[in-house]
This record gives structure tokens, sequence and C-alpha cells, in this order.
């Protein structure tokens, strides 16, 4: 019986995890490798997010320069799963963007109670706007209030306008964990509506 052929690695090629350890003990064009591998999907997926080529820019920088920072304080446990780590960096960056310059685009829910609305009201006048405006600021509120996990997930929803399957790609959680976390996050907020007296109806 012939027993199972292995393909060896290519000569001079490391997986990331190599390529980190090497850069650990003071290699670093390990890093520059690192980096070279995976640049254009990590920035891409940035672009993909803001649509803009120069906050795309500063966002890859940050994100590689809280890489470097990660890596040399010891912090890094990712094992074997590099890419991915990067990636909740760079995508946690952009939700950080989002949420500073309160230009996070809301869309509405299927669901019984439309929690959110659209920030975009033409035809409204100066007063309506204002109602509107505050409205949002309230949800923003409550989205805030939420535990961790749902907090996370609605952010990735409603600001970015993630699916749910990319959603639980990037947060490592099955599709049914992503919805159920989302269902929750609904309930919850629902609940803290109810508690507050808060009124969220439009002008």
């Amino acid at each position: 019986m012939l027993s199972k052929l292995t393909v060896p690695a290519k000569a001079g090629v490391h997986t990331d995890q190599q390529l980190v350890q090497r850069y650990l003990k003071g290699e670093e064009k390990a890093f520059e490798k690192l980096l070279n591998r995976h640049k254009r999907k990590v920035w891409t997926h940035i672009f993909l997010l803001v649509r803009d080529r120069d906050l795309t820019e500063d966002i890859f920088q940050d994100t590689f320069i809280k890489v470097v920072h990660t890596l040399k304080s010891g912090k890094y446990s990712e094992e074997g799963k590099f890419l991915p780590w990067v990636m909740r960096i760079a995508h946690n960056l952009v939700i950080d963007h989002f949420r500073r310059t309160k230009k996070m685009p809301l869309v509405r829910s299927n669901d019984e109670h439309d929690v959110f609305a659209t920030l975009s009201q033409p035809g409204k006048n100066v007063e309506q706007r204002l109602v509107n405006v505050q409205i949002d600021t309230d949800v923003r509120k409550l989205i805030d209030h939420l535990p961790p996990e749902q907090r996370e997930v609605v952010l990735m929803r409603t600001y970015l306008g993630m699916s749910f399957k990319e959603i639980s790609e990037h947060t490592d959680v099955s599709i049914n964990t992503a919805l159920g976390r989302m269902r929750y996050a609904l309930i919850n907020m629902r609940k803290m509506i109810k508690e507050s007296g808060m009124v969220l109806d439009r002008a």
C-alpha cells in the first residue's frame, strides 16, 4: 500500500506565521513580505467600505501602524490567522472613522419596528430635518448602550451596509449567530425605547 505523498513547500516561501516569527526576531524584511503579500486585499477591502482613495490610504497606513505596534508589544496571538486579524483591525478603524465623523448611512430594517431610518430627507423643511437629526442621534446613543457583540453587528450592518455573510466572516462567527445578535440588538433597543419613553417617529 502506497503511503500518502506530501507536497513540499516551495523553496523560500514562508507561511504568514513563519514571517511573523522572523519579524519578531528582528528580520525587518519578513514584515515587508507580509505587507506585499496582503496589501492589495486589505487596501481593496477598506476602499470598498469608504469609497475614497485618500481616506483609504490613511486608514491603510493606520492599520499597519497598529499591526506593527501590536506585534512589537508581544500582544499578537492569532496563530495562523494573520490576514483575518489584519482585516479586523482595518475594519474596526473604518467603523471608528464613521463614528467620529457621524457620517453613518443608516438603512431600514424589515422588522416590525423601524428603528433605523434613512438620514436623507429631501423636501423636508429645516424644522423637520432638525427633528430627524435628533432621532438619528438618539439611535446612535441606543447603539452605544448595546452589549459589545451586538453593537459590533449593528455597526457593520447599519453603518457600513455589510451583508450578514460578510459580518460572519469578519467576526469569525456563523451567519446564524450574526443574525441572532442583530435580532437581540433590535429587541434590546426596542426595550430601551419603551423604558425611556423615546419617540422615534419622523416629522
